[in-house]
């Protein structure tokens, strides 16, 4: 099995009443990490590199390059999907495109609704030559993280329905209190037009910002739409913590390998608990 679009899961996750972890990119390690809970928990799975994280990770062509090389060396079989968070302009995402990424996100909502209708109108055009799902964006997701920094502003109902009508997108991100980064306090998400959105649009909803939200509020989202949960901050520093750890159990230690195995297995936890969470295991 090659990779896949994510348009195929997410409806199916829709359906059935479960979400779709994203878990982005942040070192080369993170990559088989990612792959082995995916294999191990039987679970379909979006790979994310956020466009500000790209080029320091050497560019779309090698993120596309060390995914797919991984995928077929540790002989996954899942549904995985390789997808460009927070793509900030056309030509980006039409490089994520023509490098082997299968799945992209335009982020238009800092510009008018009319700008970001006709942005994402184009990415959707180009991408849907080769079948990759498109995943746009209303509204401002609050926080700061990959140097991305937003104040929190509401996604309109009805410009969501517009982008939904006039795009063809294929995941709608309709920011609704949710933060990157950590939360400061318990976060209060929009529920009731999450649930507006959810029925006007009849779209798989992406909840971006998964990290620090209480399970039950999870659990909530799903019910109410939302398909796929993009998770970073908690896989970022449970990798940090455990370096840290090392480090200070060991002051003698100096090989890299030494001190990148525990921060690994402490991501594949990490990751391994959203997929149950979420619950996407077993679902391959």
């Amino acid at each position: 099995m090659a990779l896949v679009s994510m348009k195929e899961m997410l409806q199916k996750a829709k359906q059935e009443g479960y979400a779709v972890g994203q878990y982005n990119i942040n070192n080369l390690e993170f990559i088989p990490a990612f792959l082995e809970v995916a294999q191990e928990e039987q679970s379909p799975m979006i790979i994310a590199a956020s466009d500000r994280m790209v080029d320091f990770l050497g560019g779309f062509k090698n993120v596309a390059g060390m995914v797919r090389t991984l995928y077929e060396e540790l002989n996954i079989t899942v549904p995985v999907a390789l997808h460009l968070d927070h793509g900030q302009s056309i030509e980006r995402c039409k490089k994520a495109v023509d490098a082997g990424f299968t799945s992209v996100m335009i982020d238009g909502s800092h510009h008018s609704i009319e700008e970001n209708i006709n942005m994402t109108k184009e990415v959707v055009s180009y991408a849907g030559k080769w079948n990759i799902s498109v995943e746009g964006e209303v509204g401002s997701v609050g926080g700061q993280e990959d140097g991305l920094v937003g104040g929190i502003k509401y996604a309109d109902v009805e410009e969501c329905i517009r982008l939904v009508e006039e795009t063809e997108i294929d995941a709608l991100a309709a920011a609704l209190g949710s933060v990157h980064g950590p939360y400061q306090g318990e976060p209060q998400l929009g529920f009731e037009q999450m649930e507006a959105i959810s029925r006007k649009t009849e779209l798989p909803l992406v909840l971006h910002g998964g990290t620090g939200i209480p399970a039950h509020q999870i659990q909530r989202a799903i019910s109410l739409g939302h398909a796929k949960i993009n998770v970073n901050t908690e896989n970022i520093q449970a990798w940090t913590k455990a370096v840290k750890k090392k480090l200070m159990e060991d002051s003698n230690v100096y090989e890299p390998r030494l001190v990148l195995l525990p921060a690994i297995e402490a991501v594949k936890q990490s990751v391994t608990e959203k997929v149950r969470e979420f619950g996407t295991s077993g679902k391959a």
